[in-house]
């Protein structure tokens, strides 16, 4: 429509399953002389709210039938809605079969999710999939020329500040956004409808995949300043950067996002009390400990320098002592299960610092997928959910590793897990001393993490590196002994890797050679 003219609303259709807010719409349309439409639960809603209301019945002469799966989809409320005004076929037919426009339409769907969520069964399930809803959303939206179409309670005040503005009409420009904010709001629906059923049906991988998220924040910029961003939200209730509450502190960035994740994915992988510090999405320093307090000095010492304006998650609580012990160490970002009062106050002299609470920590093994986008498509996978199973690894040198060895190459295996590869752990007494991440060569990697555990020991005032009778992780195979033996040197006593390769022979016997225990666990955790 070339003109885009105003609209006025006079008649309304509104059926809702969600009634935030339902009485307040309802009573401020009323009050324009707006008639009203309505079905069910709302029409009880409003007219016990004493709010004029019509049933959808009454309107088409034909009465909800097959428990109420049948009462919407009539000529009579379609034609209202798709009618075009300015097409005289139209609006003859309209006067031919007695076909009333109706200028608004309010509805939003069935709670499928939640139902789904519930972990209600089949059937239940079933008839939570909304059919009349959906169909009157989209001819709503495809005749925005004439018809404004509000799928949520939060779209509520925005159109009544229209009819305010506008003497009880809309305009072309509100129409057009909430046409548009209508198909998403029916395709995230659809979405979700499409992966539970493929979910029933043991499809892994449908041969369509659909997808649905929530827009949560428009971010300053992506990963560099040049670049826009958004933060979209899934639906899933796994604890995390998704469903945490920012307590304080300056607006998340993307960057901050995708590092905090990478954090207290990892700072879940453990039961007992847990500190990781990431940088740049990698870990510069994980410990476990007998307190939160104790487990962050370990941590922190594996490599204080990379931690200035890291990002900091534990697993537990956080308390006053441990915001003390953090002093003047500049960190971007804190996630936390919870945190109390003492530390909301003592954290709150560092406004910039932000603060996420999750109400839980997510569950390392639970089932998942993960999704990459490349030109032109998606990377789909299950999450890296499988843990160490210490009952599992499998001895290969004449030289079995201690008990605490044991340990510790089962938590420098974990962390290696959440490095980005190549890469290769040093660890003692569950703490973290060397971190070797994303370098083209394994070698490298190892030569790293030695070299970034003598820079911390120095730091220290040790008069050794810490890796010296350390415990060393690699996330992938050997394909030559010169890893191996870059661990070696650095003064690691026993190595867990997934093995698997040609020369695994060689690398054993080099093991053996060097006086290393080293055991296999059988599969690998790239990360890239």
């Amino acid at each position: 429509m070339a003109d885009a003219p105003l609209v006025p609303i006079a008649r309304a259709l509104i059926s809702v399953s969600d009634k935030a807010g339902l009485v307040e719409l309802g009573r401020a349309l009323a009050e324009r002389g707006v008639d009203i439409l309505s079905t069910g639960g709302s029409a009880k809603a409003l007219a016990a709210a004493g709010i004029a209301v019509k049933e959808v019945s009454a309107h088409t002469g034909f009465p909800e039938i097959m428990d109420g799966r049948v009462k919407t989809l009539h000529p009579t409320v379609h034609g209202g809605i798709l009618a075009r005004r300015d097409e005289p076929e139209h609006v003859a037919a309209m006067a031919r079969h007695a076909i009333q426009p109706i200028d608004l339409v309010v509805v939003n769907l069935y709670p499928f999710r939640e139902t789904v969520a519930r972990g209600a069964g089949w059937d239940e399930c079933v008839e939570n999939i909304d059919i009349g809803g959906p169909a009157m959303i989209r001819a709503a939206a495809k005749n925005h020329d004439f018809v404004a179409v509000v799928t949520a309670p939060s779209q509520y005040a925005a159109l009544l500040d229209e009819l305010s503005a506008n003497a009880g009409a809309t305009t072309l420009a509100l129409r057009r956004k909430l046409a548009a904010e209508a198909y998403a709001h029916t395709a995230a629906y659809d979405a979700a409808v499409a992966g539970w059923m493929a979910g029933q049906a043991g499809e892994t991988f449908p041969a369509t995949f659909v997808a649905a998220a929530e827009r949560r924040q428009v971010l300053r910029y992506g990963e560099n300043p040049h670049q826009q961003a958004a933060f979209y939200a899934t639906g899933e209730r796994r604890p995390g950067v998704a469903t945490a509450v920012q307590v304080q502190g300056k607006e998340l960035s993307f960057n901050n996002l995708n590092d905090t994740d990478a954090a207290f994915e990892l700072a879940a992988e453990f039961a007992g009390p847990a500190v990781v510090i990431v940088k740049h999405a990698n870990p510069c320093g994980v410990a476990q400990g007998s307190s939160i307090l104790d487990a962050w000095a370990r941590a922190l010492a594996c490599d204080p320098v990379s931690a200035f304006g890291g990002i900091v998650a534990i697993n537990r609580p956080l308390d006053a002592d441990l915001v003390a012990a953090f002093g003047k160490l500049f960190l971007e970002v804190i996630i936390a299960p919870d945190a109390t009062e003492a530390a909301k106050a003592a954290l709150a002299r560092k406004t910039n610092l932000r603060l996420l609470l999750t109400g839980g920590m997510p569950d390392p093994a639970a089932a998942g997928m993960t999704l990459r986008s490349v030109a032109g498509g998606y990377l789909l996978q299950t999450r890296d959910a499988r843990p160490v199973d210490p009952g599992a690894l499998q001895v290969v040198t004449k030289r079995a590793p201690t008990a605490q060895e044991m340990a510790d190459l089962v938590f420098a295996f974990t962390v290696a897990k959440h490095v980005k590869s190549n890469a290769i752990v040093y660890a003692r007494d569950g703490a973290t001393v060397g971190v070797g991440a994303g370098q083209m060569s394994r070698v490298d990697s190892a030569r790293m993490a030695a070299w970034k555990a003598e820079e911390s020991g120095r730091i220290a005032g040790l008069a050794e590196s810490p890796a010296r009778g350390a415990v060393a992780a690699s996330d992938a195979f050997f394909p030559f002994a010169d890893g191996l033996l870059a661990t070696a040197a650095a003064g690691a006593t026993a190595v867990i890797q997934p093995g698997g390769s040609m020369r695994d022979a060689e690398v054993i016997a080099a093991a053996d050679a060097a006086g290393l225990a080293m055991v296999l666990t059988g599969h690998r955790h790239f990360r890239h």
